[in-house]
């Protein structure tokens, strides 16, 4: 059952539950993945699925620290809830120890030596963790491994001089 079936059983059983809010965070989904693949022209590929899942759950959780801030618990526990049920559609997240598995892998992989090779590292990784990772988390655990590399460099070359 591709992504685009999921939602559209979940809306309908949303429909038959009269669960209006799961009803309505499903169709401003569905509603995005329409939009982005006329944008696309074309059918989306799952990595493309993937991102406009992300890219929703993102603006919530924005909306969320923003209604925090603004006094609105009430809007922010919807948002909240709405992230929440994109998620579902999502692949699981990856824990700390896959990641930073990852991240040396594709540091490995890239030969990266120092923190000027963060997008090198970055393009290797940012879609074997799209969707299951904050893209943040990921490029702060890979500028602290590199510049933990940089550290260790410098200081092994001082060393031997």
């Amino acid at each position: 059952m591709t992504l685009h079936d999921q939602i559209q059983a979940s809306i309908t059983d949303a429909m038959r539950r009269r669960d209006a809010v799961r009803r309505d965070a499903l169709r401003m989904v569905a509603a995005a993945l329409y939009n982005a693949e006329k944008a696309a022209l074309r059918p989306l590929t799952d990595d493309e699925q993937l991102a406009v899942l992300t890219r929703e759950v993102k603006m919530r959780r924005e909306s969320v620290e923003a209604y925090t801030r603004a006094g609105r618990p009430d809007l922010a526990a919807r948002e909240q809830v709405e992230a929440d049920l994109i998620r579902t559609f999502m692949p699981e997240p990856l824990d700390e120890a896959q990641l930073a598995a990852l991240v040396e892998g594709a540091i490995a992989e890239t030969g990266a030596s120092s923190a000027r090779d963060l997008g090198r590292v970055m393009a290797v990784l940012a879609p074997r963790t799209r969707g299951r990772a904050d893209g943040r988390v990921v490029s702060g655990l890979v500028a602290q491994a590199l510049t933990r590399r940089d550290l260790a460099a410098h200081d092994h070359g001082g060393d031997a001089a």
